[in-house]
């Protein structure tokens, strides 16, 4: 979404919106996003033209919105929180923010996993945090699962982005619950000696980074390959290859690969609830779910949705059954359990 959306989107969350919304205005679904990807305009617009209903967005960073919300307290216009993690989700539920919702499409739609068990939020696509390596450098058959990143034989070679960032955050989760916290911490300080540089930038630049040898493996979100490949000259990605941790052996070594989600939920004081729930249940809809898919490489929730080619190539594979709930109840250990292995 562009810079001027923004401001006009901030813009109308002012006087003229506040008093919109204020007389419960039934044409409108106000949109609190820390999702920061050009797809979801599609589905704002695919929305507006489907219901007739205007789609208001303030895009800012989840800590930012949940500030905000806070703020303005049981004035405040915004309907729905759009986050791009669960532990962002969890973040809103745990400061009671959010107010549940039963809706049997969403129900349907929506794997168990994949949803707070009362409602109060709902994830709407997933991404695996995978291995990203290079092929002249690293072969497959050398990785195998998250625990053997942390092992010796890869010091120097591992980049991967900040703790203070929700996916490594949410990634340590996955494993203080297959794990235990003690080994979560010990595999945390084995990832910091085997980085290859300090953590900086974003999952894409993991990646570049790792493309023009500061490295030989990064960890990353799916996705993020997707955006590269698209954007990039023909073939300049033919050497990048995406493994799928944890997909063999017994225990936690084949529990599956670390999923997470981009969800949403309800806010407490939203002044249009039902346009909100319609909202809702429509990013579920086939149409939508081929959004999420094609334009900006996600996977689907829906089991029946097409996943893009440009990922799909990359294979099928066994996801973590953890419910994604768990990610954002344990967000603050995690935290602190990076803070203590020295993960800047």
């Amino acid at each position: 979404m562009h810079m001027t959306r923004n401001f006009f989107a901030a813009a109308l969350f002012g006087a003229s919106l506040i008093a919109a919304t204020a007389a419960s205005a039934q044409g409108v679904v106000n949109l609190y996003s820390g999702r920061h990807y050009e797809a979801d305009q599609q589905l704002y617009e695919q929305f507006t033209k489907q219901t007739g209903i205007k789609v208001n967005v303030v895009q800012a960073s989840g800590n930012e919105l949940i500030t905000r919300i806070e703020r303005e307290g049981a004035n405040s216009p915004g309907d729905l929180f759009f986050a791009e993690d669960a532990g962002v989700l969890g973040r809103v539920q745990s400061k009671g923010l959010f107010q549940p919702v039963v809706s049997p499409v969403l129900e349907k739609a929506i794997p168990a996993n994949l949803r707070e068990s009362n409602g109060h939020w709902f994830g709407l696509s997933t991404r695996a945090r995978v291995i990203m390596y290079h092929k002249d450098r690293v072969k497959p058959e050398q990785l195998s699962t998250y625990e053997d990143l942390a092992d010796p034989k890869w010091k120097g070679k591992i980049l991967v982005r900040s703790s203070s960032n929700v996916y490594n955050q949410s990634l340590v989760v996955s494993i203080m619950e297959a794990d235990g916290a003690a080994k979560a911490e010990a595999w945390a300080k084995g990832i910091v000696a085997n980085m290859a540089r300090e953590p900086k930038g974003a999952d894409r630049d993991q990646i570049t980074a790792m493309m023009a040898g500061e490295g030989d493996l990064a960890i990353s979100n799916t996705y993020y390959v997707g955006h590269l490949i698209a954007a990039g000259k023909p073939g300049e990605y033919d050497k990048l290859g995406l493994f799928f941790p944890n997909q063999k052996g017994a225990g936690s070594d084949g529990r599956g690969t670390h999923v997470n989600i981009s969800g949403i939920g309800v806010l407490k004081y939203a002044p249009n609830k039902a346009n909100a729930v319609k909202f809702v249940e429509f990013l579920t809809t086939p149409e939508a779910q081929k959004v999420f898919a094609a334009a900006n490489f996600e996977y689907p929730v829906r089991s029946d949705a097409e996943i893009s080619p440009v990922i799909a190539k990359y294979g099928t594979f066994k996801g973590d059954p953890l419910n994604v709930s768990v990610l954002a109840e344990k967000n603050g250990e995690a935290v602190k359990l990076l803070d203590r292995a020295g993960w800047k």
